[in-house]
């Protein structure tokens, strides 16, 4: 029996981070022709994302050995090409997102941009490549109709007119602008003295007439769209920082640019100031007018991954949706028990708040973590986070922000627990333990506890193979009660369920042992059948309301619900996250949430469970 995904809580996009040895780098965005979908690259995956409901999106894992970094529909709505970083370009299904047409190596680098023409038949793919910078094929099959050259560096983007005569153009490191005819395509010319620094974005209307480039020097120019020759200077060093997105109005007669000086701006085709700006706050690094629609909508990307709505009546974004574009570490759930409000926390530190009916996630407010964040624990309207950054933080779920100072921890956090009004947290040297964020007790078993878990006033820790059980007192201190050392393999994540009648037990080795907590014996007929993870670790167990059930992930990509009453069977969702699960929990309506490295969230819908 299997997991049918419900929602995917999609990803922000990635978005490259400054200080890279190629300076800054733009993020490619691009929506469908009816101004319904977005898509965008987020890891080893493609989003594709509803504009109006970002709750409803697909993943498409077609590039499992790369890192993905741009994605675009064709004109038609029907196709889009995505590129990764080994220089790979694939052509797929937009509607089933599943069916790959195409997979054809460009470069021997990461491709930057893809652009297709108007007859949605060929595409032009660019980057960083060792003897060439880009080329041109059939989408079809793959074959050449042309080549990119002209360019002594890597290529940031390129455009193709949508009319014929077919002319495309390119822009790179070099500071030039390269235009060609085709098809096939050919160079026909080259500019090199307009801009005087990298060039990182160029766009052709769509009436095909004007070209515009835009780049680190400030400057904003546009060119005939048939000839390639220059023609108006629009501004030069009204933006205050880099250049790195371009997009034009379906009119033609109007283009968006967003910078990192925090603002994206409305222009005309005349020289002078801006028609419209809209302050942001943020370095921004990307944009795309979604046409298909009458509200004039512009979507800008900044350097957190946010995708920010704007509309000219607002000089501010009117929605912004948020999730994470770095793998995401830790999943809770909060401690009302209604299952509607998800925490999640990321490599970097981000850390989110998920409405489970919507699918919409905002960030938590206030100074968080610096690092990647290592479990959530929530009791009392509170929920606490333990990261790599060594720190103790509180959240107040109410408010979704921050409370109080950061807690100072002694040495890396491996887990966090609460109960009894405590808080547990498991570092290289022991137990710590909290209360309203004071250290009260400094317990040193003589080992490192690999995973810690409690339920009122019993603590248990993973030591080796075994697992500890411990009773605290109100001074915080810990007395062990009982081993159990029926683990073959390291003992790598506990959890008990809500009334504390059964432990869960994973281990390294891909088994998870159920443990009545009334005799410390094995559950029912448990006994070896909960190993349906392949002997890859065990990374989070979470309990159902009723202690009935137990959903599990690995690193093995897979989530997989085991039943206490029917031990021999299960129902399993098979390559739930790209290179491992590190967070389960269960939400509202006997759904099971989930995330991973790909940072996606995802919703199962679980059948009738055995």
């Amino acid at each position: 029996m299997s997991l049918t995904i419900g929602k995917i809580l999609a990803p922000a996009p990635a978005v490259l981070p400054l200080g890279t040895d190629e300076g800054l780098q733009p993020t490619q965005l691009s929506v469908d022709n009816k101004g319904e979908r977005i898509v965008y690259a987020s890891g080893k995956s493609i989003y594709i994302r509803s504009i109006d409901d970002p709750s409803v999106c697909k993943q498409y894992n077609g590039h499992k050995n790369a890192t993905t970094t741009v994605a675009r529909f064709s004109p038609s709505g029907f196709y889009i090409a995505s590129g990764d970083k080994a220089g790979n370009v694939r052509i797929w299904d937009a509607v089933e997102v599943v069916n790959t047409k195409g997979e054809y190596p460009i470069i021997s680098g990461p491709i930057k941009d893809i652009a297709w023409d108007g007859d949605s038949q060929r595409i032009i793919a660019v980057g960083k490549g060792s003897e060439r910078f880009g080329h041109c094929i059939t989408a079809d099959s793959g074959n050449s109709v042309g080549e990119i050259s002209g360019h002594s560096k890597s290529i940031n983007a390129v455009a193709l007119r949508q009319q014929r005569p077919l002319r495309a153009a390119t822009v790179s490191d070099d500071c030039t602008m390269c235009f060609f005819h085709g098809a096939p395509f050919k160079f026909n010319s080259k500019v090199a003295n307009i801009h005087s620094n990298f060039i990182y974005g160029t766009a052709f209307s769509p009436d095909g007439a004007h070209l515009v480039t835009v780049g680190a020097d400030r400057r904003i120019q546009l060119y005939n769209g048939k000839t390639g020759e220059p023609t108006v200077k629009i501004s030069d060093g009204e933006h205050k920082g880099s250049i790195l997105g371009v997009s034009w109005a379906k009119d033609s007669q109007r283009f968006v640019t967003a910078s990192t000086d925090g603002t994206v701006k409305l222009w005309g085709l005349e020289p002078g100031p801006a028609k419209h700006t809209w302050n942001l706050g943020g370095q921004q690094f990307g944009v795309v007018w979604v046409h298909g629609r009458s509200d004039g909508l512009v979507i800008s990307i900044n350097r957190d991954g946010d995708l920010l709505y704007l509309h000219e009546g607002s000089d501010k974004a009117t929605k912004v949706v948020q999730g994470h574009n770095k793998s995401v570490t830790a999943l809770g759930a909060s401690s009302d028990g209604t299952g509607q409000t998800l925490w999640t926390g990321s490599f970097d530190g981000r850390v989110c708040k998920w409405d489970v009916s919507n699918g919409i996630s905002t960030a938590v407010e206030g100074h968080g973590h610096t690092n990647q964040v290592a479990q959530f624990a929530g009791a009392d309207g509170q929920t606490v986070s333990v990261g790599w950054d060594d720190k103790l933080r509180t959240i107040n779920e109410s408010t979704g922000s921050y409370v109080g100072e950061a807690v100072s921890l002694s040495s890396q956090p491996q887990g966090v627990a609460v109960g009894s009004g405590l808080t547990f947290v498991a570092t290289i040297d022991g137990v710590d333990v909290y209360r309203a964020g004071k250290l009260v007790a400094e317990n040193r078993p003589g080992y490192t506890p690999a995973a810690i878990a409690a339920h009122g006033s019993i603590v248990a820790t993973g030591s080796g193979q075994s697992v500890k059980i411990y009773t605290v007192d109100a001074n915080g201190t810990l007395s062990e009660t009982k081993s159990l050392d029926r683990s073959t393999h390291p003992i790598s994540c506990l959890s008990f369920s809500k009334d504390g009648k059964y432990l869960a037990a994973g281990n390294s080795n891909g088994s998870i042992d159920p443990y009545d907590t009334n005799s410390w014996e094995i559950a029912g007929k448990c006994a070896d059948r909960w190993a349906a993870h392949n002997r890859n670790k065990i990374t989070c167990i979470s309990w159902n309301d009723a202690g009935t059930h137990v959903a599990s992930g690995s690193r093995g990509a897979d989530v997989v619900i085991y039943s206490l009453a029917n031990p021999g069977r299960k129902v399993k969702a098979e390559n739930a996250h790209i290179e491992g699960v590190t967070g389960v929990a269960w939400v509202a309506g006997g759904k099971v949430a989930s995330v991973g490295w790909d940072a996606a969230v995802k919703i199962w819908a679980t059948p009738a469970l055995p």
